[in-house]
């Protein structure tokens, strides 16, 4: 999530964007002239999970968030929390947004989604457990790995990457249209 700042935090200012030399070279950052805030616009890490339901034959359970315009299905995600780590916070955001125990957390890597300055941290979750959605899920469907397709962005390389470790070559979808 990325904040449209306009004032400094500290001072209230108008905030400017000013190019400074930085150990990179020179930046253009939001930037307060009064007081030398910085606005850093660091990307929010995510947390991922490609849920393997253990109790369901294998089944990779994907999931519509009730604030989705198109049907599409994706992974599990939530925001990492402050005090926690990425191990426990891919645990906890399966347990509420599914009701699912993890089993086991495996890393399957770190994806880049600058459309929403985020950094993807994805794992694999072996899950057992009645499945009982959060409000902020609509619908889920059960997948065999080899019926899944994997979408072009984010969380879908991170799917399309389990696959293969897995031997399966993934298929990717085409994105539906956003409305404006």
């Amino acid at each position: 999530m990325s904040y449209d700042y306009r004032f400094c935090p500290q001072c209230a200012t108008p905030l400017q964007a000013i190019e400074r030399l930085e150990d990179g070279g020179p930046k253009t950052r939001l930037r307060c002239g009064a007081c030398e805030w910085t606005h850093w616009n660091n990307p929010t890490p995510v947390l991922a999970a490609v849920i393997e339901c253990a109790d369901r034959e294998g089944r990779l359970l994907l999931a519509r968030n009730a604030a989705w315009s198109v049907r599409m299905f994706g992974l599990i995600t939530g925001f990492m929390e402050a005090g926690e780590t990425p191990q426990d916070g891919i645990t906890r955001e399966v347990a509420e947004e599914t009701a699912l125990e993890a089993l086991s957390t495996t890393l399957i890597g770190v994806y880049d989604f600058q459309r929403m300055n985020q950094v993807i941290i994805a794992y694999h979750v072996l899950a057992r457990g009645e499945i009982r959605l959060s409000p902020e899920l609509a619908e889920h469907k059960l997948y065999t790995p080899q019926d899944v397709l994997c979408w072009p962005a984010g969380t879908g390389y991170a799917l399309a990457d389990w696959l293969r470790s897995r031997g399966h070559e993934p298929r990717f979808m085409e994105l539906p249209s956003r409305r404006s």
